[in-house]
């Protein structure tokens, strides 16, 4: 039977310090410099996105056993072989797009990315730091649009043409080019910027009408206002490749450690490096599996990458895959746990 996670994590001290610290320190700290006038080489653009293949790649590597956890159910064969299924049926499928569309696959992959990480923030906010405001279901839905839309959709509209040369880099692996040219358009970016600010202060300000704890609300409040200004502000490589690796993954790997018992014990003691130790040996096969896909990958291609910015753009398209069947687990794992659960009238 799914668990409430609310009720199994909103009072532990250490999951509610661990989910904020770590992420707002790295993303401060690299914001300010940004504002202060920061440039960085070309080359260590890419520093934060290849640290991500020791710090961000695993955190999906725990799939098979997170989801048996959730349902109180025993990790075993039964449990390994429908994550592994959901694996090979979703992640074939979406290599199999990128082979025939690429360009529809690169803009799936924007979308599919918005919503996952809009709904790992949604789980943190919700489970890990215990906020109360968040009581219905659109007010989720809304809170998912956000918080997924900083790295997604800001990026874009302060540096367009950084955002498109991703894209670009994505498609020409596949012998393509990124066409659609509308998105960028300045009055395009101007409308999108602008109803995205007034859709975050709308759920700010519903949020603060319904909260009754509003220390939590500031959190909310406070990771608004940073994530906003780190993404304005930070050239998008830099942007995603340190968010990813210091706030997405790190909630992640919480709420893997929070379902393992014994994990989740030893955060709670202290023994931080034992929890993490852990995760990490159950981590270390699949994502070996993974770098595995990445060399597959690299062969398969059609333009196989011929300089860095090539290869980050493979190591991305890897990750797209991975990420399809990744999101069907997490989304699973969301409903054993009642993240979803609410009023369903804002």
């Amino acid at each position: 039977m799914g668990v409430s996670a609310t009720t199994r994590t909103a009072s532990w001290g250490p999951f509610e310090r661990a989910a904020i610290l770590p992420a707002w320190s790295p993303v401060a700290v690299v914001a300010v410099a940004f504002l202060a006038g920061a440039e960085l080489p070309p080359p260590l653009r890419y520093a934060p996105l290849a640290a991500s293949v020791v710090f961000g790649l695993p955190h999906g590597a725990v799939d098979p056993f997170v989801l048996p956890r959730a349902r109180d159910a025993s990790v075993g064969t039964r449990s390994l072989a429908f994550v592994g299924a959901l694996y090979l049926l979703f992640g074939c499928a979406y290599a199999a797009v990128w082979f025939v569309a690429p360009v529809a696959a690169a803009v799936a992959f924007v979308l599919l990315t918005w919503f996952h990480w809009g709904q790992g923030d949604l789980h943190a906010l919700v489970s890990l730091v215990g906020v109360d405001h968040l009581r219905t279901r659109p007010q989720r839905v809304l809170a998912v649009f956000v918080r997924g839309g900083f790295p997604m959709l800001v990026p874009l509209v302060a540096f367009p043409a950084r955002y498109r040369s991703v894209l670009d880099g994505f498609v020409a692996l596949f012998g393509s080019s990124f066409a659609l040219a509308w998105p960028f358009a300045p009055t395009v970016r101007v409308a999108l910027g602008g109803g995205f600010a007034a859709l975050t202060a709308l759920a700010l300000a519903v949020g603060y009408s319904r909260a009754t704890d509003h220390r939590q609300w500031g959190i909310d409040a406070a990771e608004t206002g940073l994530l906003w200004a780190f993404f304005a502000t930070v050239p998008p490589v830099v942007a995603v490749g340190v968010y990813f690796c210091c706030w997405h993954s790190v909630r992640h790997v919480l709420r893997a450690v929070a379902l393992d018992d014994v994990a989740a014990d030893r955060l709670r003691q202290g023994r931080s490096l034992e929890a993490l130790a852990r995760f990490a040996r159950e981590a270390t096969p699949l994502t070996l599996a993974a770098l595995a896909i990445l060399c597959g990958f690299a062969v398969a291609v059609p333009r196989p990458p011929g300089d860095l910015r090539g290869l980050v753009a493979l190591y991305l398209v890897v990750i797209a895959v991975l990420t399809l069947p990744h999101v069907v687990v997490v989304s699973l794992l969301d409903a054993a746990e009642g993240i979803w659960a609410g009023r369903t009238r804002l």
